[in-house]
């Protein structure tokens, strides 16, 4: 990788790797060109995450090297403003973010730019959850798993948003109470569960193992029997 010499290399070699086009030529959202020569380009976040800062020569938590990411508790300077150093210059036509494109939402998701603290605390089953357990009617596993997993594989109608996290835990919690009274085996929830969420938010494996085993492990520890009864 000899010959990078900044972000806007790193960045283009990302976003090539991706078969995407670098934010940095973006002219489909708000790019301000820094007094230094740097650059920085804005995007929305959507879904309500709360994504995380970050430095481009940290070792642990960066997208790229020498590219840094401001996000939620951060600041950044206004385009317009002009400062002893300069002014900060809008370039393009755009004067306002675009939504943040899915494969850099990944990428971000994929170097540890959300935090784990946003991942849902199991609840109870819901009686939607409840009746759909009832409704297979203790037959085969292929009918209970089709019910549970129906809301997850429903978030892959939407881009982004659809209550994804909540919805992929539900179904984990539920699977584990049917787990625990051996209605199936924790290999076959888990495994259905990947594949649902994964058909439903591609390039989020990573994020949605996590809340799988966090939902899995808490329904484990609450039984759910036919008779809608937890244990």
């Amino acid at each position: 990788m000899t010959g990078l010499a900044n972000g806007f290399h790193t960045l283009a070699v990302l976003a090539a790797l991706r078969g995407q086009q670098s934010p940095a030529e973006d002219t489909a959202t708000l790019r301000v060109r820094t007094p230094s020569g740097g650059l920085h380009v804005w995007y929305r976040a959507t879904g309500n995450r709360r994504w995380l800062s970050s430095v481009g020569s940290s070792p642990g938590r960066a997208l790229a090297w020498q590219v840094d990411i401001r996000a939620h508790g951060s600041y950044i300077i206004a385009p317009g403003t002009t400062t002893q150093h300069g002014t900060y210059t809008p370039l393009g036509a755009a004067r306002e973010p675009a939504a943040l494109p899915l494969w850099l939402a990944q990428e971000l998701d994929r170097t540890g730019h959300l935090p784990a603290p946003t991942i849902p605390a199991p609840r109870p089953v819901p009686p939607r959850a409840q009746q759909a357990v009832l409704a297979a009617g203790g037959g085969r596993a292929e009918r209970t798993l089709a019910a549970v997993l129906a809301p997850v594989e429903a978030c892959g109608q939407v881009a982004e948003g659809a209550g994804f996290s909540d919805t992929l835990n539900r179904a984990a919690y539920t699977l584990g109470g049917l787990v625990a009274v051996g209605r199936l085996t924790q290999a076959e929830a888990e495994q259905a569960l990947k594949d649902a969420a994964a058909a439903a938010r591609p390039g989020q494996e990573l994020r949605s193992e996590q809340i799988i085993r966090s939902g899995l492990a808490a329904g484990l520890q609450r039984p759910l029997h036919a008779s809608g009864r937890c244990s």
